[in-house]
């Protein structure tokens, strides 16, 4: 087998989350933790088995939760708000937007199975506007980190940052792209690999799958820049502009609606100061079927050879310019 073939480790970016989060706590007391009846989705057993007194369960009950958050940290305390992405941000986005947005509260809400990580559970579980609704809001810092190495040193930053921030994490295994001891920076991509033929951007989930394609464009003797966008908002406008001027032509790929999101962020950056063709792969404005999140995202053209061939066509456009 090649290492295009060969199976690489997946990881749980949950597990990268709580871990660090557990470390963390055991060198601040301040740090407390606060769900939704989610306790095992956001696997928080093991920080609930050793502070009890440290975690905040409120059920079913999501506006609340957020509330609770924004008053933990007007105590003095540093929340870590765990909850479904789905239902922490379209449910509770009044309050997202007021108790912590707004009140610049020092509250990190943390996303949990975002995207279509829930994709059996259909629609209504499904995540794939969030980062429509919480990129406009001012001082909230949204994230969606692309591995369990990210995930860990994301969290690291958030408990070290003063102020809101929104990690979108999924629950769907994914490869280690970064070296360890990575240390994130806000609004800050990351090079996977360099070109100049096209530029492809992603985050999450969408990463590996990003730099899988640049390898099979590759073997056909294309060359593409990957870029990793964890960072939402703000987003990277150097690397954003140094993409277009030195290939070209941008393709981006997210677990999200095509409006909104990852590629409407760039695209607003390249219209302004570097116009070049763009191709913004997600979901195309629909509600997403049901089906694993693997299926769905096959199913909406980002698969690594879905992605590449759609590089191919977008690289044709460029052509047609020159």
């Amino acid at each position: 087998m090649n290492a295009l073939t060969t199976p690489p480790k997946l990881h749980d970016c949950r597990d990268a989350f709580v871990s660090t989060l557990e470390r963390l706590a055991a060198d601040n007391a301040k740090i407390v933790a606060v769900c939704n009846d989610s306790v095992g989705s956001s696997k928080l057993g093991g920080f609930k088995g050793r502070w009890p007194e440290r975690l905040v369960n409120v059920g079913i009950a999501e506006q609340n939760m957020v509330g609770v958050g924004a008053g933990l940290a007007n105590g003095g305390l540093l929340p870590f708000v765990c909850g479904a992405a789905c239902f922490l941000t379209g449910r509770s986005l009044e309050q997202v937007k007021a108790d912590i947005a707004y009140s610049n509260a020092n509250v990190k809400l943390v996303g949990i199975s975002s995207g279509m990580a829930y994709g059996e559970l259909g629609p209504t579980h499904h995540s794939i506007e969030d980062f429509a609704w919480l990129r406009v809001l001012p001082n909230l810092p949204v994230i969606a980190p692309c591995d369990s190495i990210e995930t860990a040193a994301a969290v690291e930053w958030a408990a070290a940052y003063e102020g809101p921030v929104f990690l979108r994490l999924s629950r769907v295994g994914v490869p280690d792209l970064l070296p360890a001891g990575h240390t994130f920076e806000l609004g800050k991509a990351n090079l996977l690999r360099d070109g100049d033929a096209v530029t492809l951007i992603a985050n999450g989930t969408l990463t590996h799958r990003i730099l899988t394609a640049a390898k099979l464009l590759a073997e056909k003797g294309i060359e593409a820049r990957v870029l990793n966008m964890a960072t939402v908002r703000p987003i990277d406008v150097e690397a954003v502009v140094a993409a277009a001027q030195d290939t070209g032509a941008i393709l981006t790929a997210e677990e999200h609606s095509t409006f909104g999101g990852l590629g409407s962020a760039i695209a607003e950056v390249v219209v302004a100061e570097a116009p070049v063709p763009m191709k913004i792969l997600g979901v195309p404005g629909i509600f997403a079927p049901t089906g694993s999140a693997e299926f769905l995202l096959d199913e909406f053209g980002m698969s690594p050879s879905a992605i590449a061939e759609a590089a191919i066509t977008l690289i044709a456009r460029k052509s047609c310019r020159s």
